[in-house]
Parts: C-alpha cells; structure tokens; sequence
C-alpha cells in the first residue's frame, strides 16, 4: 500500500461526529487508513510520500457506501424498465420482468463488470452485491478493487403470472434450502479472500418468496457469524396485499413477530409500509398505522432506493419522517444508472414532494445516508467517515469542473449539479482504483459488446418463458416506432 499526502485540499468532508467541513488540510494515507487529518502549513516540509497529491483544486469526500445493488441483470434493463410497467399491478413491471426476462451467464458478468465501473466512477467504494451466483462472481468483486459485500440471494418460491391482474408464487422448498446451502458456501469462500476486501451478508430475496422456517435459519446464521441481513419488504402493493391475506398483518408485522427485525437488518426499501397512502390498511396515516414505531423499536435499517419507484410513480413516505422517527437510513441504487449521488439528489426532492415539505430531506441528511448511515448498518463505523484511523476510502471531486463552479458549498454542488462528472479520483483502502473516470484495476473492455448481445437473446427467448409467450419487444416496446 502506498504512502499518499493529498496535500492542502481545498476543501475536505472531516468526522467529527457529524460530517463537517474543513478548508486548507493535509490527509495522509498510511497502511489503508487515514494516518492523520491537519492544518496545512505551506511553512512545514512536507511528510514523505511515494505519491503527493496537489489539493488545491480538490473536495476530498469519505468514500460512498451503497447497500442495495443488483449488478449482475440491471444493467441489461436499460431501455427495458424505464418506461415498463404494469396498471394492474398498481404500475410496478416487476413480477412481469421477473416471469420473463432471464439473463445468461456471460451477460451476468458483463453487466456486472459495467455495473461497478459506474459505481466507481460516482464515489462508491463499498457496495453491496446482491445477486444470483456466477461461475466469476467472485472474481470480479477481487478484480474491482471495492469493498463488496456479497449477498447470494436464494428463495423457496419464485413468481409468475397468468394475467395481468394475477401473480403466483410457484413454491419449491427444495430449491430453496439448496440454494441456502450454496450461499453458506460462497459467503464462507468471500470472507476468506486474500483481499481482505470481500464480506457477506446474508440475503433471503424477499418476503413473500421464503419459508418462516428458511428465514429463521437465515436470521440465526446471521446473528452466529456477525453478518449483516437483508431482504426486499414492502417493496410492491402486489406483494403487501399478498401478505396480509397470507398472515392477516403487514410484511413488516410480520418481519417482527419470527424475528427478523433487529439491528442487523437491512430492509430492502420498506416503502409501503401500513399508512402508505397506495396501502392505506388498517388506517391511512392514522392511529392504527404501526409500521414505523416497530421498524424504529427494532433498530433496523433501511436501504433506499428512489428512482426504480419514482419510475412508475411511487415514493418513500418520506426520507425526513422517516430519519425524524428514528429509522436509520442508509442509501442504494438498486438498479442502473449505479449511481448514488444522482440518487442523493432524487431522494432529497421526493422527500420534498411526499411531504410538501422543504424538511423533508436535504444534503446533509442524504449525504449521512450514503456514507456513515451505510457504514452503521453493515456494522463498518471505519467506513463512510473521514477521519484519523478510519479506513483511506476516499473520493476526489476536481472542484475546477465546470458544474462545480463556484465552489460556495461543494457537496450541494455535487448532489446536485456536477455528480459523477466532477469525480476525478476513488481510493480504496489506500490504493487508487479509479481515475479520470476509469477504473484502473477492472477490465470492461469487452463489456458492453458483451451485454448488447446477451440483452438480445434474453428479449429474444422471453417468449419461451412469459404467460402470453411475447417477446421481449412486445413486453416493453421501444420509446419510439420506426419510421415508414
């Protein structure tokens, strides 16, 4: 690991805390962490370095911290989902793309390889992959240069349709308890990575898809190891309605009573939650509402994800009363674009809009959540903090870009002007892993080509698969018809 001064930043985001700021700062980097944060004294010789980075033109940000990723297929929805969806399931194209459109092996990889080049090139440096295995998964996690956390996901049911209206759940017990195996079995190999770099979180895929007795055996694995746990909940009205007239209470009620609320959990967007106003049950925003007072009483976290809702028209209820209440919010991306600041600044104007509220979300409160608010719910306080003795997880914004100018508050600046586009430089542990917006590690070179073609054969063969036998085309037409 390099020795590294970044020499008299312009402007750093220090913890003390809190997030604050701090103008004219030396950071050295030492052994993977942040060995000390000063003053610059243009009078004092300057520590040794092997690399000296001249700061005068820099925002130096704690590296970002995404806890909900599909890397693996979303990068092969683009032109897909954006405009997809479904009236009849309350708009959501989900469960249709679910029944419908299957990803091979080579495509996997390559929107995968794709996926984090993006989260790099937005100030990401820890990320939770939560997926279907690959034969290289791994491999590309190692390659990157991230912190990854690997979430194999494994379910005991999966969905189909066989109208509009209708979505089934085709159960198979078997299947799931294989797939719990091999998650055992692919978490154990990531913590033992010679990295150092790759972790686990345990990761059941969703509420309605996994027996109580799986997810009480996911639970217990996750509390004897340390590991984080995650599942998608009251992500989908379909999926509410579905629990409540399994159970006779919300996914979230029912989350709590086997067990699966508590501070290590990290509940995949909890959007719809009982007062939801597309939910409205037992009571819209009412006295009855009790979602919330048991997310805050069992000290889960929630990963969210704006923009795969704000899609069809659905939004968090809002990220201020929930942040007010006492969730604790930490920030993903989801699906693609991978890119967490342009998901800051989403979440900050919905938060506005949900709640006709300027209070309703603001930088500083979105930032927290994509760093040290990310940190706390993978259990990592080293992370998503600028600080001496934290981890030297760094991002480099070049305050001299264009839609930094002028630079009289640089995070806003970034959240919500320049973005991806002013970040010049992604450090990990010490080690520059991208710059000038490309990775230095991770090989993407035959990516793209890679994917187009896989893209093609999954739109091509969903008719093979989809309750109607339509293809891909026919499923999510594109935005314009050709000319005659």
């Amino acid at each position: 690991m390099p020795r590294t001064l970044i020499r008299n930043a312009a402007w750093a985001v220090v913890w003390n805390g809190r997030h604050e700021y701090r103008r004219d700062v030396d950071l050295l980097l030492e052994g993977g962490k942040v060995a000390a944060i000063a003053a610059h004294d243009p009078a004092a010789p300057p520590p040794a370095a092997d690399e000296v980075i001249d700061g005068r033109a820099l925002l130096v940000l704690p590296g970002l911290v995404n806890v909900h990723t599909h890397p693996t297929t979303e990068p092969a929805l683009r032109g897909v989902r954006e405009d997809h969806g479904v009236p009849e399931q309350q708009m959501t194209g989900l469960f249709e793309r679910a029944q419908s459109l299957r990803l091979d092996e080579a495509g996997r990889e390559a929107a995968q390889r794709l996926a984090y080049a993006e989260l790099l090139s937005a100030g990401v440096t820890s990320v939770v992959d939560l997926s279907s295995p690959h034969p290289g998964w791994l491999g590309v996690m190692r390659q990157s240069g991230l912190r990854v956390w690997a979430g194999p996901g494994y379910a005991s049911a999966h969905w189909g349709m066989t109208a509009p209206q209708t979505v089934t759940w085709h159960w198979d017990g078997r299947t799931g308890r294989d797939g719990f195996r091999r998650a055992q079995a692919i978490m154990d190999e990531a913590e033992a990575d010679a990295s150092g770099r790759l972790s686990a979180i345990v990761f059941p895929a969703q509420i309605d898809t996994v027996e109580e007795e799986l997810f009480r055996e996911s639970m217990a694995l996750a509390e004897a190891t340390g590991r984080p746990f995650t599942t998608h909940i009251a992500q989908a009205v379909v999926e509410v309605r579905e629990m409540i007239a399994r159970h006779g209470k919300t996914p979230i009620q029912w989350a709590a009573e086997i067990g699966l609320l508590t501070p290590r959990s990290i509940l995949g967007h909890a959007i719809f939650l009982d007062e939801h106003p597309s939910i409205g049950w037992p009571s819209f925003g009412g006295a009855g509402a009790r979602d919330l007072g048991i997310m805050v009483e069992r000290g889960v976290a929630v990963a969210h994800c704006p923009s795969p809702f704000a899609r069809y028209g659905e939004h968090l209820c809002d990220f201020g009363r929930y942040a007010r209440r006492g969730v604790r919010m930490a920030m993903g991306t989801d699906c693609a674009p991978h890119n967490l600041i342009e998901e800051m600044r989403l979440a900050i104007l919905l938060a506005r809009n949900a709640g006709r509220d300027l209070a309703g979300g603001d930088t500083a409160m979105v930032f927290h959540a994509a760093t040290a608010g990310g940190a706390d719910a993978l259990g990592r306080p080293d992370l998503g903090r600028l600080m001496a003795g934290g981890a030297a997880d760094l991002a480099l914004i070049d305050l001299a870009h264009p839609l930094m100018a002028p630079p009289r508050d640089p995070l806003r600046a970034l959240v919500f002007h320049a973005a991806d586009r002013a970040v010049q430089r992604v450090i990990v542990a010490g080690e520059t892993v991208l710059a000038q917006g490309r990775p230095t590690k991770l090989d993407v070179a035959d990516a793209a080509g890679i994917l187009a073609e896989s893209q093609a054969r999954m739109l091509r063969d969903a008719g093979m698969l989809d309750y109607r036998g339509r293809d891909g085309d026919s499923i999510a037409p594109l935005s314009l018809a050709f000319a005659r």
